[in-house]
This record gives C-alpha cells, structure tokens and sequence, in this order.
C-alpha cells in the first residue's frame, strides 16, 4: 500500500517522541493526557491503535491502564520496545485498517492518535473508524486525532514564502486545502471533513479539542517560558482549546467519541 510505505519512510528518520518532548510539545501530550483521564480511569483495558514510540502507552501504563499497544513501523517498535521500563503492554505489529486480531468490544477505551495523520484515501480512513469502534465496549470512548489544514496553509505556505509555487504544482485548491499527492506524508482535515466523516456511525461526539491550539504558531516563545508562566499558559489553552472558532487553526485535533449502547 502506498500509505504504509510513506509512514515507513517517514518515521524510519523521524522520532515522534522527541517532537512531544519539550515545552510546545508537551501542550499537546498533557492535553491529549488530560482528556483521556476525563474519560478513562485506572484498571481498564485500553487499545493505542499507532502507538508510535510508546509516549501515551507507556504513561497510561504506569498509571494502571491495562494498555494493549499497536504500531505499523518496525522501527518505531524498536524505540517503543528500548524505551519500556517495566510496564505491561501488549505490544503487536499491525495496521489501523486491520485489527482482525482483536475481537468485538475488546476494550473500555481505544486511542487512535496518529494513524488518521496518514490515511489518504477517504475509504482508508473509514475502515480504520470502523475498526477502532468496533474492537471498543458499547459505552466506551474512542480518541481519535487529526492533523489539520489551515495550520499547514498558514505555518507552511504563508509563512516559509512557498504559497505560489504550490498552487502552481497543484497542492492547493482554490479554497486553500492542501491536496494529498505520492510524496506528503500527512492528510490534513477541516472540523466539518472530521465531523461527515464519522457522522455515519453509533456514536455520540463528547467533545472536540484543539490539543496544541496556537502552540505552534508561538514555538520558540512557549519553550522560553518560565515554569511558572508556561503553567499560566496552559490552564489559558485549556480554558479556549474546545472554542469552536480556533479548533480549525490547531497543527492536531482530538475527536472523542463515545460508543452508543443501543
């Protein structure tokens, strides 16, 4: 699949953990954190769909979460694998697309936050939908995220001066959507584009959450922040990153979805 060969390429030179790492990106990992203990507690059984190194699975492990870890690149199993201190995870090779393995309503909660970056083609991302609400309990809650467009438009395009030259290669349409092609390795998304595409399934949108918000467009600020000025900073993020008028402007988006009972 042409997918699964860019995610390979993408993440064999890239460390996904690193990028969680400092200040800026710790806005994302605490809020994304945050969110799952609103939902989730101690003591369940929990599926990452995409685990990367391990960032989320290893912490919520830690925490008492019977955590079962799946993740497509050999490479990042490597890390994920090195990284482990102790903690008990199931961890498996496997696709979003794919989660045979699994059977129904497995898990209290499944996070699916990474494999929707890389999912191209609309039926790719409706299979891997369909997968993490299935292997989920009735009642139980799906965390899905998403890379987002306008932030790309903006960080990318705008900023690094190269908006003319991609309309003319034909990566942005005439209404500022960046369009997918054999050498991106992200899909980006729209909050309606997220919103039609699980609108067909059992389950009940909680919430929406912009889990680095403007964090990105400020980077070298944020990380040269104080302790104490970054604790101010984050409780403003956390009080505006459910404001439906700035979840669109996000670099990353995180849908929670509950799975109906009837």
């Amino acid at each position: 699949m042409l997918e699964t060969n860019l995610v390979n390429h993408f993440y064999n030179t890239y460390n996904e953990e690193e990028r969680l790492a400092d200040k800026c990106g710790q806005v994302e990992f605490m809020t994304t954190m945050e969110y799952i203990h609103n939902y989730l507690k101690p003591g369940m059984r929990v599926l990452e769909i995409g685990a990367g190194t391990g960032r989320y699975s290893r912490a919520l492990a830690k925490e008492g979460y019977r955590m079962d870890a799946v993740e497509l690149v050999a490479h990042n199993i490597d890390l994920f694998r090195s990284k482990m201190d102790g903690e008990k995870i199931r961890l498996i090779q496997g696709n979003a697309v794919d989660l045979s393995m699994y059977g129904d309503e497995t898990f209290d909660g499944t996070l699916s936050l990474g494999p929707m970056y890389h999912l191209f083609q609309e039926e790719s991302r409706k299979r891997a939908l369909e997968e993490a609400i299935r292997v989920t309990k009735k009642g139980g809650v799906i965390f899905v995220a998403y890379c987002m467009n306008e932030a790309t438009i903006l960080q990318y395009s705008f900023r690094k001066g190269t908006l003319l030259d991609d309309m003319e290669k034909g990566l942005i349409s005439p209404d500022f959507h960046w369009t997918a092609n054999e050498n991106d390795a992200f899909a980006l998304m729209r909050p309606a584009e997220i919103e039609a595409l699980t609108e067909p399934y059992p389950v009940k949108r909680m919430g929406m959450a912009a889990t680095d918000g403007a964090a990105r467009y400020m980077e070298d600020v944020i990380n040269a922040m104080s302790d104490e000025i970054f604790r101010h900073y984050y409780n403003y993020h956390l009080s505006t990153c459910e404001r439906k008028d700035l979840i669109g402007a996000s670099n990353h988006v995180l849908d929670i979805l509950r799975k109906e009972t009837l």
